[in-house]
């Protein structure tokens, strides 16, 4: 199968979180022509196993490939020019996943492994439905998780994530009366909470040690007897950070108002002293190139399962994660051809 085919026909299927039933389909199907074992789990996943038994006819490691395949809204229109394939999930993160099972079908394992491709669902929600639902069904001695990286980068820790919905209602009061409003209320709350950030990120040079607040959604309205206002704010998390107090201090610049915090992930970072980091270092050094290791500001599935798994895991694909959620998202297809390689030198070896 040409995997570049594969991955235009895989982005060419929308996929939005919660909506993952045609591409799933799509992708045990794939993988069935390719010589996995393929089903379409519980939570909606796609998963394709291979396996390599020993001379004893026994599997004694399992690799677990996890990637996603679902996206955040947007159509981009799926087309190749120039080298470059853009679609909506092109670089987040279907080209990791098409890596993923090009690479896999293809990868001389060693003997007594089995191998576990996911394709998970709701990644890009704060449920990670598919990842939550395939952590309590392998037990992995090494994980990849498909996210991009660049093919010559290596992604070693994600922050952590709190949501809060703030929402805040008043009686009507005239515009040029002395009582401010409810959105007004709002953003002197986000205020404060900007102002807490700046104080705690005051000694921490290091963009991953600190928090990083943004709105996500902003909005007022009335009845014409009462105002209201709803913030949602995500703030990104750095490792070893005391939730529980952060909810308490934030909870004291509240006044009135009606705070929900949720999808909490806890930041999460492996290092590049495991087997599955060196086994990357070489096959890139090998491919010419200097390794390039990476702690990210964003969230992965890679927070849900790492801590429980706790297993080597590192985040591996290709593409320009700058480009994720943008209009602009696209892939260079020879940097997508070189990824799959890698992965296919670092099965054989880790």
């Amino acid at each position: 199968m040409n995997p570049i085919t594969f991955l235009h026909d895989l982005v060419a299927i929308q996929s939005l979180s919660g909506q993952e039933t045609a591409v799933s389909q799509f992708l045990v199907s794939t993988m069935t022509q390719l010589g996995y074992t393929a089903h379409m789990d519980d939570a909606g996943n796609a998963v394709g196993i291979r396996e390599c038994p020993d001379e004893n006819g026994e599997i004694s490691r399992e690799i677990v490939l996890l990637g996603h395949m679902d996206t955040v809204p947007g159509d981009i229109p799926v087309r190749i020019e120039d080298g470059i394939l853009h679609g909506r999930g092109s670089v987040d993160a279907k080209g990791p996943l098409a890596t993923f099972v090009m690479a896999g079908a293809h990868a001389e394992l060693q003997a007594g492994t089995r191998l576990v491709v996911i394709g998970a669902t709701e990644e890009e929600a704060a449920t990670s439905k598919g990842a939550r639902f395939a952590v309590n069904q392998y037990q992995p001695d090494l994980c990849i998780i498909g996210e991009p990286s660049g093919w010559d980068g290596v992604t070693l820790g994600y922050k952590g994530r709190i949501l809060i919905d703030y929402e805040y209602a008043q009686s009507m009061s005239h515009t040029a009366g002395q009582d401010s409003g409810a959105a007004e209320s709002g953003i002197s709350w986000y205020n404060a909470l900007a102002e807490y950030i700046e104080v705690f990120n005051y000694d921490k040079p290091r963009l991953f040690d600190r928090l990083l607040p943004s709105i996500r959604d902003i909005h007022t309205g009335s009845d014409g007897l009462t105002n209201t206002i709803h913030v949602k704010v995500g703030v990104r998390l750095p490792p070893h950070f005391d939730i529980n107090q952060f909810e308490s201090d934030i909870q004291e610049l509240n006044s009135g108002a009606t705070l929900r915090f949720y999808g909490h992930e806890e930041a999460f970072q492996s290092t590049r002293n495991t087997p599955l980091a060196r086994s990357f270092n070489r096959a890139l050094l090998q491919a010419g190139v200097k390794p390039r290791f990476k702690l990210k500001t964003g969230t992965s599935d890679m927070n849900v399962v790492g801590p429980i798994w706790q297993c080597p895991i590192v985040a591996y694909g290709p593409g320009d994660s700058s480009l994720d959620h943008t209009p602009e998202e696209h892939v260079v297809l020879d940097e997508y051809l070189k990824a799959i390689d890698i992965l296919k030198n670092v099965m054989r070896s880790a």
